[in-house]
């Protein structure tokens, strides 16, 4: 099927448009597992598989170091450059091989105390050994994924995502039917070895022309510009996902788990609708800033994708707001249906980040990792604290309303940061 000319003719739009097909059956099928998930362990459940999911985020940092956004920009840049490839994946392979051995016998040897910790009881330990052996696997996907943007491979990028997400779903659906909520979390972590087939299948030809798996050596000759990236993706990734996985665990011991399945049900919610953007900023957003070399060219692509995005941003924010009825009733129950008070926050807050990440974005091309990590902690440090303040008065709510507060003074942040980049002089970057 083709393109209409005016998509074809805007990257932006053009990457934009093919991750809307992935995007859009992985919509209707989380639909579905979301529905069955609620009818067949409830909100309690939906809490459980709330907290293994921001657990895999944070092995998926973890295990490789956090050095996705390092391998998009050099393969970007030293794509014909064979030397410099296999320096950049010689410590990559040191790296990731380093923690991926520490977080696998940290997950099989601390199963007790992550499945007390997480879930309130020894009973969901099996899940943490289980991820002790797939943690390699979430690595060698995170790095794999990070060639296919470097080399802004969005087609075959997308081919991976529906099938690994499809095959994924049917597992865990069938685990769903066997085995109840245990299924549920055994086929979660299970998925990162299904990811990894796939994308062995279908890319790697191309990854054996990049990756010299056989040239590379022990060695770390980009040890300390990779280092620079593991600590943006601990800001990035494993805080923010901790500050889930604590404001979860803290709705459950003051409300109630089914109060902190609502939050997570809403949480859900906004990443499936977020997933039409988060791929442009991997495959377009960051490999262009890190080719920009003035502040005017900057501003100029900065124009571009807001021109391009947010009035696609906007009108699907709406469809959502004034469809959330529907969407409780259809995807959940009606014993969610107090989440429906909680869209006008979590959208507002969602539309804040948009606009704040398209440009901060420019601090991990261009590797401004103080001015990153500055914008990126104080967000989450007023998260944590006025969401935990005003869950006293407005309870679930209050977390949620804590989020679009604390959203607004990090984007006020990002533009402090970028005054003189977005509104003065053109200078060199």
């Amino acid at each position: 099927m083709k393109l209409p000319q005016f998509i074809t003719n805007n990257l932006i739009l053009k990457i934009t448009s093919l991750n809307s097909v992935v995007v859009g059956i992985r919509l209707l099928i989380s639909l579905v597992v979301q529905n069955l998930l609620a009818q067949f362990t409830g909100q309690a459940g939906i809490a459980k598989v709330g907290q293994i999911r921001n657990l895999s985020s944070i092995l998926m940092s973890l295990s490789s170091l956090g050095v996705f956004n390092g391998v998009v920009r050099y393969v970007s840049e030293y794509k014909n450059n064979e030397e410099g490839l296999k320096r950049l994946f010689s410590t990559v392979y040191v790296l990731s091989s380093f923690a991926t051995l520490l977080l696998s016998l940290a997950l099989f040897f601390g199963a007790t105390q992550l499945s007390v910790w997480l879930f309130f009881s020894e009973d969901f330990r099996f899940v943490f050994q289980l991820l002790a052996v797939t943690a390699p696997f979430i690595a060698m996907n995170r790095i794999f994924y990070g060639v296919i943007s470097g080399l802004k491979a969005y087609k075959v990028n997308s081919k991976i995502e529906i099938i690994w997400y499809s095959l994924a779903s049917i597992l865990l659906l069938f685990c769903l039917y066997s085995h109840n909520i245990e299924g549920v979390l055994f086929a979660i972590a299970i998925t990162p070895i299904i990811q990894f087939l796939i994308t062995l299948l279908l890319f790697g030809k191309t990854l054996r022309e990049y990756v010299k798996f056989r040239k590379l050596n022990f060695e770390t000759p980009m040890l300390k510009v990779l280092l620079g990236y593991t600590l943006i993706s601990f800001v990035a990734t494993v805080c923010s996902n901790l500050v889930d996985i604590d404001f979860r665990t803290s709705i459950s011991e003051k409300l109630s788990e089914n109060e902190a399945g609502i939050w997570t049900a809403m949480s859900s919610i906004s990443k499936i609708y977020m997933q039409f953007l988060i791929a442009i900023f991997s495959l377009y957003i960051l490999p262009k800033y890190a080719e920009i070399n003035s502040s005017f060219r900057f501003r100029s692509e900065l124009k571009s994708i807001y021109k391009s995005l947010l009035p696609l941003v906007v009108l699907g924010m709406l469809i959502v707001y004034f469809l959330r009825e529907f969407i409780v009733l259809t995807i959940y129950n009606e014993a969610f249906w107090s989440m429906t008070l909680l869209f006008k926050w979590q959208l507002l807050a969602d539309f804040i980040r948009f606009i704040a990440n398209v440009m901060s974005f420019k601090f991990l091309a261009k590797k401004q990792i103080s001015y990153f990590i500055y914008t990126q902690l104080l967000g989450l440090l007023l998260y944590h604290v006025l969401g935990h303040h005003l869950i006293e008065t407005y309870k679930t709510e209050g977390v949620v309303i804590g989020l679009f507060v604390s959203n607004l003074i990090y984007l006020g942040s990002v533009m402090t940061v970028l005054r003189h980049d977005l509104f003065g002089k053109n200078r060199p970057m």
